[in-house]
């Protein structure tokens, strides 16, 4: 990576590295330093997109991005068993996570079969009674109230007890899945998981799916089955209209921090304008008590309509979610999003109060590769975005685990991890070590149960397998830019130009953008932990930035006391906002 030789010290500590070919704009946005390429062709060449396949991520669609959904292992067996169930009216109940995908998932698998006239019920399960994934108790239960088929959507890959229990009893359960499996496979009657071991290279090249996206494929499937056996026709009814799911996708991909990268950018490049019809009663719902006038974006998916969904699960009932999502009823949908809107209220009263004795522990681990926490009593409702406040603010993978109030009770932890540490990979292994009850994930995050006793062993034993990758990997980390400019050149159109690259998100970055040199005309702190400033160039250009959590930061610091006089470069993100100013929320400064 070539560096950005105007920068010679950066206050985060990272070097300032450009991420594709350099992009120094100067005092105007209309080209970049790549002769015959234009700004978006080099934001999608630096993305990892080939010359030959420029036109194709220029305008994701599904038709260039949709995979055969045979390709996957089980996929037909699932899609022909739930067709038996619907030509046989068996009773179906839909077995989801407590998060966003989750919620999304079995909401869209609800939808599909009522769209075929099926009414299939949903089971989501309590955080802190029943925990992650499916249990075998309420799978037997599930199945003696009259269960013909269970399907779980986001969890159940590694339920090798639950899912015996359930064959045991005589239900067939189908697992749609996107966490990662262990060689051995759970009983099931198909399990549909681009993460397999035994996957073909095509379908394991669609790991990074949401489980969501996996549900999606499965809609395809079904219905791709349903017309095989001409069942429409018989039925006297149209096929349902599957793009009309895609607003689900949308959201479940995005808030479950699902990399933006070939099929999931198609997905929810469409998906959003799917949302913005307002056609599920819920999701208008749910943008309405988000205060948004306008079709959401991306980012509100993961900062505005994501967490409202999870507080049901994490600190009220878990089922709020997927009976917004799937009701047909105005003011149902109204009082329900009236509801989780409250709910997020108090889960961010929650989680500051966990954080701030999280970090008190941190304090003392500067040693460890990996942080590891724990607390009595902590709630198990908002231990991950703890766990990802932590990993933000000391660029390490972090676990935050949630032990029981009682002495002696088990603790659930939740993990995030950086670039480049496989966290879910290493709590598998560390689960067959016996250091944990349960345990699994994918690259960037993880669950898990564990004895009181074990945490220190567990850190430990994490400290011993990951540090060697950990140190590579943050020493590879840099600040990535995309294009550099005075503060001229930042406009409402070279910002539109930047969106054309879009959606953006993990896996597919937003375009970093430095202007400078500027100095700082104002500079205060906004809400707790926020410093928001104004910023001039030489050009007499001037513009609005706001630094996230950053007041503690030494960034922060030197941005509010010991910025005066000084001539600075701020990296961001470039966006326009109601008032016409264009905020960049710096990343870092030198």
């Amino acid at each position: 990576m070539i560096p950005v030789t105007a920068i010679t010290h950066s206050l985060s500590g990272q070097a300032w590295r450009w991420r594709g070919g350099n992009m120094d704009l100067g005092f105007n946005n209309s080209g970049s330093g790549a002769p015959g390429e234009d700004i978006v062709t080099q934001l999608l060449l630096s993305r990892g997109v080939s010359h030959d396949d420029l036109e194709r991520h220029r305008r994701p669609t599904l038709r260039d991005f949709m995979p055969d959904p045979s390709i996957f292992r089980d996929m037909d067996t699932a899609a022909a068993r739930l067709c038996d169930a619907i030509e046989n009216a068996e009773r179906i109940t839909i077995y989801g996570d407590y998060d966003v995908d989750g919620a999304t998932s079995a909401a869209l698998l609800v939808r599909l079969l009522r769209s075929v006239g099926v009414s299939a019920g949903h089971y989501i399960p309590d955080r802190l009674l029943e925990g992650y994934g499916p249990s075998g108790e309420a799978l037997v239960r599930l199945a003696r109230d009259g269960s013909q088929l269970i399907v779980t959507v986001d969890c159940g890959a590694m339920a090798h007890e639950a899912l015996a229990m359930a064959a045991a009893e005589g239900v067939d359960v189908i697992v749609v899945d996107h966490h990662k499996c262990s060689s051995d496979l759970p009983q099931t009657a198909a399990l549909v998981n681009p993460n397999r071991l035994d996957e073909c290279d095509e379908a394991a090249s669609h790991g990074h799916l949401a489980a969501v996206g996996v549900a999606f494929l499965l809609a395809v499937a079904i219905v791709r089955e349903l017309r095989a056996r001409k069942w429409f026709e018989r039925m006297g009814r149209k096929a349902p209209d599957l793009m009309a799911l895609l607003d689900l996708v949308a959201l479940g991909t995005v808030a479950d921090v699902a990399q933006l990268k070939g099929l999931n950018r198609a997905l929810v490049s469409q998906g959003l304008k799917i949302m913005a019809r307002r056609e599920n009663v819920g999701l208008a719902a749910l943008i309405d008590a988000s205060r948004l006038n306008r079709a959401p974006t991306c980012s509100d998916l993961g900062f505005a309509l994501g967490p409202r969904i999870n507080a049901g699960g994490r600190v009220g009932e878990a089922t709020l979610g997927v009976r917004l999502l799937t009701t047909e009823d105005p003011d149902e949908a109204r009082d329900i999003a009236a509801q989780l809107s409250q709910l997020n209220e108090e889960r961010r009263a929650i989680e500051q109060e966990v954080q701030e004795a999280a970090e008190a522990q941190v304090a003392s681990q500067h040693n460890r590769a990996v942080m590891v926490v724990a607390g009595r009593g902590w709630h198990p409702g908002v231990i991950g975005i703890v766990a990802g406040r932590i990993k933000e603010k000391t660029g390490k993978p972090s676990l935050v685990i949630a032990l029981d109030a009682d002495d002696g009770g088990k603790g659930k932890g939740s993990g995030r991890s950086i670039n480049g540490v496989d966290l879910g990979a290493a709590i598998i292994a560390a689960r067959e070590a016996g250091l944990l009850v349960a345990g699994g994930g994918h690259a960037m995050a993880c669950g898990l149960t564990i004895e009181p006793g074990q945490v220190n062993a567990l850190a430990d034993w994490l400290d011993e397998r990951l540090a060697r990758e950990i140190v590579g990997a943050r020493a590879s980390q840099a600040l990535l830019l995309d294009l550099s400019l005075s503060p001229g050149g930042l406009t409402p159109s070279l910002v539109e130009t930047l969106e054309v690259a879009g959606p953006f998100g993990v896996g597919w970055p937003g375009p970093r953008v430095a202007v400078g040199p500027v100095r700082l005309v104002k500079c205060d702190l906004v809400g707790t932990d926020h410093v928001r400033m104004v910023a001039a160039g030489a050009d007499g250009r001037s513009f609005k930035a706001i630094a996230f959590r950053a007041a503690q930061s030494e960034m922060g610091q030197t941005l509010l006391h010991g910025s005066r006089g000084r001539q600075l470069w701020l990296a961001g993100r470039a966006k326009i906002v109601p008032s016409g100013a264009s905020p960049v929320a710096p990343s870092s400064s030198g």
